[in-house]
């Protein structure tokens, strides 16, 4: 197997074109490593892509948030800025494994596995989060919620790589949180997880929204009907009984050992309720 670690998009390309349908990218390696040993995957070569600047940076402007995909949850953990700017974005993140596996495994790679329920991906999507790809035919961008095909399968090609995922800058008066539910507190894999961002105007009316489901479908869906529940209104009672019911009609859950399709239908209803709630309050409170 051929170890490679190129320092330019371009030459990481180049050796993505040049090395053969059996080659995978590295960034953290908590799964595709155990994948390795466990003899599901022979890679002919690795491509580290750690060594590539635009991979591995947090970039904040007043414009729009870029990080690599080869950051890992510890440092969007550690970073002060994005805790303030995307708290639900780092909330997801930090749900990814253990504290050793947090300081290995990488936003990137947590989307690429594209698992159901992979903690970053509602988030992301209610965080209007895009992905930056390269490839042969040079960079291309799109919504997180057009990445994902079904359960391991992306859009990528054969000869593409993530590099970064991008979202805007959030307004004054944006508010995201993310909840997810597991039978454990930690070390679980989600049975729900919701991804929720809102932006209010002065009077505490919202006038964008987006709700976010993972876990309970083949991919993380958008809930464009929750969404639309709650622009033009403010917060009651009523307001989040309908957005609890929308998100609920949105599931498409399997029975198995971690909830029945009822359980997960309900689940998510209660749990979009409630981060509704946290985004809201945080959008309140925020400059």
């Amino acid at each position: 197997m051929n170890y490679e670690a190129p320092e330019s998009i371009e030459s990481a390309v180049a050796l993505l074109v040049n090395s053969g349908n059996e080659t995978k990218i590295f960034a953290g390696g908590t799964d595709l490593i155990v994948q390795m040993k466990e003899d599901r995957i022979e890679p002919t070569t690795l491509i580290d892509i750690k060594k590539i600047k635009q991979a591995r940076d947090i970039n904040i402007t007043s414009d729009a948030i870029s990080i690599g995909a080869a950051v890992t949850g510890a440092e969007i953990g550690e970073c002060l800025d994005l805790q303030r700017l995307l708290p639900g974005v780092v909330e997801a993140v930090q749900y990814i494994g253990s504290d050793q596996v947090q300081g290995r495994a990488t936003i990137g790679g947590n989307l690429c596995n594209a698992s159901p329920a992979a903690d970053s991906v509602p988030a992301l999507i209610a965080a209007r989060a895009n992905i930056v790809i390269a490839g042969p035919d040079g960079m291309r961008s799109l919504a997180v919620e057009d990445f994902l095909l079904r359960p391991g399968k992306t859009v990528l090609s054969a000869n593409e790589f993530v590099v970064s995922l991008e979202m805007p800058h959030p307004p004054q008066k944006y508010g995201e949180a993310y909840l997810r539910f597991t039978p454990r507190s930690e070390m679980d894999i989600a049975v729900v997880g919701i991804g929720v961002s809102v932006i209010l105007a002065p009077d505490g009316t919202c006038v964008a929204a987006r709700i976010a489901v993972g876990a309970v479908a083949p991919t993380a869906r958008l809930v464009a009907n929750a969404s639309k529940i709650l622009c033009g209104k403010a917060l009651n009672v009523d307001v989040l009984d309908q957005v609890s019911a929308a998100v609920s009609a949105a599931c498409e859950p399997i029975n198995d050992k971690r909830g029945t399709v009822e359980f997960r239908t309900e689940v998510a209803g209660v749990m979009a309720a409630r981060a509704t709630k946290i985004a809201w309050q945080r959008a309140e409170n925020s400059e």
